[in-house]
């Protein structure tokens, strides 16, 4: 910078140099670069280093360019990555203009810096401001499961084993709780080791005793202690052992990571609150607090309980046993609403902040605002608990037995089958797309219907997708979205500008990986072209879930005569009998698994059938006409017509007909009906319903309506042909049109030489048809300016 003391004097140095950079690269690019390649191949050797010198120095350029910013660098191995990164070319240049208009700001004095301890002070933010800001930072916040003690790897595939180290208020020792066993599907797996403990649980007799509910302390007045260390981990344990009932909550973030992560966990008691930081690399020493989980004479009241029981034992190792599901009760009742905010708003008249519900748990330090939405979840829920509990009391009848107006009972019920569930890794089946996250699901539900080259490149896509979450530790569909996989799918996009267009919005991993995706499409493409049909395949896992159709058609009798090929086969006697019984006993169930018993008490009584009117008289029709006979039926006689008869002839008594009946709906001709000049149908080997007497009378006024009309026609030809054969105009001798309309109010006339008088011509008017032609648009808008391009010899 010795040389360079003066601002502007480096200013016009780096000018300068980039105005000649510019010139020259101006100039190459004018030259026919692949011409002179072909003449001095040495010329195209140094051309090569040269570009390979050029991107190395572009990409070091932006790697320092992106430094300390959320802007990712993306790669340029040669020229073409230019064109395919274009944007990510763009948005680390405006990164760049951006600090350097900020640096310039701070430089001249029109911004001042802020003091670091300014910087550093923690400022209370606006609850919208705060809505905003856990908005926008969702993508900024370091992943903190990189420095848990146990990283997730997400390529396990053995069983889930329960990160338990000890089991306290154990029924069953905590050796033999962790041994495998083989499940219905003939996996192993490790059971849930509060199993026992949690079937044979009894709730305490004050769950069933009906009590005043217990106050809240006031929410304006009372805080929660915020848990971030061992120390206070352990102070809140000793506070939970003396409570009878805790509430509890999480709080979860999914979109940073494949199989997501507890980020908050709230605990309250009658008096106290506490919210605990579960994102702390030694966030496993947690399990302490099964003391108090698995403690049979504590109840713990969560709502919706049933993916907080998963995540509690995936991340912490804590099980909970003794469990009160509001959200159980709340159905049982019959609310209108189901939600934690329905009965906040309900039984405390307090309306929470919803909006911070989806919000990015993992921000530290907490905003204010979502401290305390986090807070509220559980202050007033063991309140709510109490009126729940006396509701279900007061609208249960014990006498009963069987527990079958025993509300509560079944709210308890519930609720244990929730706390029994235990978490398994997410395996991924790219055969058959069953599980979790597999595309069966996915595609099942879409109606789209995709070909084999389709149907491949979706579960090749799909797979590409879940291979990438796992390896970046990112939710699949912060990678890709759902609907981008159909778009990819139905187009097969081969090249980046395709693919860009179609996978929009477009995520940063798929603008660096695109040429990883291209290679997956194309290779998905080719082999699809021999691949399995989609609905072959999602038929064939349709019945590997579902199993078979329960019943099957009768086999065809070998020793028939073949059936008359218009008509279906109805079979009769045991195989009808056969059939029914079976369809009726695997498709059909005496009682609605949706609706129960409500219509099982009809008293035999069936709706009738609505009762059909026929114009055409037809022969009784049962099961003997269409079954099979042991004779030889012979060919059907072509029929003579039927004049003047609306009706076939029927059978004769004890003579069983046979043939096949065509009826023609009357007033309607189609093409297939032959019909000759004479109005009666041609024979055919069908029996044929005639024509009534007024259809062929309506036929005949109709002919010679048209044979009217058309002698009308030829009469006006020939007088149209006649007025041509006049005398023809004469040209030479005939004025100008031009003077036909003088100034001085003279004619022109013309001159006959027969003597007779000449006809006055019209007026002349040259501009008459210029009036003819169509109004354009009124302009909408101005032009603006466009594009310009210069051309030289």
């Amino acid at each position: 910078m010795e040389a360079f003391a003066d601002f502007k004097a480096l200013q016009d140095s780096i000018s300068a140099s980039l105005v000649s950079t510019t010139r020259t690269a101006g100039q190459i690019a004018s030259e026919d670069v692949s011409f002179h390649r072909s003449l001095d191949p040495s010329l195209g050797t140094v051309l090569d280093r040269q570009n390979a010198r050029l991107l190395a120095l572009a990409e070091r350029l932006l790697s320092n360019a992106a430094s300390n910013t959320e802007v990712v660098c993306p790669p340029l191995p040669d020229a073409d990555a230019v064109d395919g990164n274009w944007r990510g070319i763009v948005d680390v240049v405006d990164s760049l203009l951006e600090k350097a208009d900020i640096s310039l700001d701070e430089y001249t004095g029109a911004v001042k810096r802020l003091s670091p301890s300014r910087e550093q002070t923690p400022t209370k933010v606006a609850p919208r401001q705060s809505k905003i800001f856990a908005a926008l930072r969702s993508q900024d916040v370091p992943k903190p499961q990189l420095l848990f003690q146990h990283v997730p790897t997400n390529a396990e595939t053995e069983p889930f084993k329960p990160l338990l180290e000890s089991k306290p208020h154990a029924a069953v020792p905590f050796d033999e709780s962790l041994k495998t066993r083989e499940t219905e599907d003939g996996l192993q797996q490790y059971p849930h080791p509060y199993e026992n403990e949690i079937a044979q649980y009894e709730y305490p007799s004050r769950v069933y005793t009906h009590a005043d509910p217990i106050p809240y302390l006031p929410y304006e007045s009372t805080t929660a202690t915020f848990v971030d260390t061992e120390e206070a981990v352990e102070e809140m344990l000793e506070e939970l052992k003396q409570a009878k009932e805790i509430a509890i909550d999480l709080e979860h973030h999914d979109m940073r990571s494949y199989i997501g992560v507890v980020s908050l966990m709230q605990i309250s008691t009658r008096n106290k609150d506490w919210i605990v930081d579960t994102l702390k690399p030694w966030r496993r020493k947690l399990q302490c607090l099964n003391e108090v989980f698995a403690d049979p004479n504590i109840v713990k009241v969560l709502h919706g309980a049933f993916m907080d029981i998963m995540w509690l034992q995936r991340d912490l190792g804590l099980y909970v046993v003794g469990l009160f599901d509001t959200h159980y009760a709340a159905r049982a009742l019959g609310y209108t609403g189901g939600s934690l905010a329905f009965l906040l708003k309900k039984f405390v008249d307090f309306d929470a902040q919803k909006q911070y519900q989806m919000a990015d748990w993992r921000i530290r330090p907490l905003p204010q605002e979502m401290f305390e939405y986090a807070r509220s979840d559980t202050h007033f829920l063991l309140y709510i608990f109490d009126n729940m509990r006396n509701e279900l009391i007061a609208k249960s009848d014990f006498s009963v037995p069987n527990h079958e107006k025993d509300k509560i009972h079944d709210v308890l019920v519930r609720s244990k089958d929730t706390s029994l569930q235990t978490y398994q890794h997410p395996i991924y089946d790219p055969e058959h797309g069953l599980g979790a996250g597999g595309w069966y699901k996915l595609l099942s539900r879409t109606p789209a219907l995709l070909s084999k080259e389709q149907f491949a490149v979706f579960k090749a896509v799909h797979q590409w997708r879940d291979q990438v979450a796992r390896e970046q530790d990112d939710s699949t569909h912060y990678i890709l979205a759902n609907h981008n996989i159909f778009s990819i799918a139905k187009e097969m996009p081969t090249e980046k500008p395709a693919l860009f267009s179609v996978a929009q919005p477009l995520t940063q991993t798929v603008r660096l990986r695109s040429d990883e995706l291209l290679a997956v499409i194309s290779k998905a493409k080719q082999e699809g072209a021999n691949g399995p049909d989609m609905h072959a395949v999602l038929n064939e896992v349709n019945i590997k879930l579902h199993g078979p159709l329960a019943y099957e058609m009768p086999a065809p009798k070998t020793n028939a005569q073949p059936a008359v090929p218009s008509g279906p086969t109805i079979a009769t006697g045991p195989a009808l009998n056969r059939i029914t019984s079976q369809a009726a006993a695997g498709i059909r169930s005496t009682i609605s698994r949706f609706w129960g018993s409500a219509f099982s008490n009809s008293g035999g009584q069936k709706r009738p059938l609505s009762s059909a009117t026929l114009s055409v008289p037809l022969p009784p029709l049962s099961a003997e006409v269409f079954a099979e006979t042991t004779e030889s039926a012979a060919p059907p006689t072509p029929a003579a017509p039927t004049p003047k008869s609306t009706v076939s002839t029927p059978a004769t008594a004890g003579q069983e007909d046979d043939s096949i009946f065509t009826l023609k709906l009357l007033g309607r001709k189609r093409k297939s009906d032959a019909i000759t000049s004479d109005g009666d149908a041609l024979a055919t080997n069908n029996d044929v319903v005639g024509l009534p007497d007024e259809e062929e009378e309506r036929r005949a006024r109709k002919a010679e309506k048209k044979a009217a009309k058309r002698a009308k026609k030829e009469a006006e030809a020939d007088a149209a042909a006649a007025l041509e054969e006049e005398e023809a105009f004469d040209y030479k001798t005939a004025a100008s049109v031009l003077n036909a309309n003088k100034p001085d109010g003279s004619r022109g006339r013309r001159d006959d030489k027969k003597g007779k008088k000449g006809r006055e011509t019209k007026a002349f008017n040259p501009f008459v048809k210029a009036m003819d032609a169509p109004k354009g648009l009124p302009r909408a808008q101005k032009e603006k300016a466009g594009k310009s391009m210069t051309f030289r010899d």
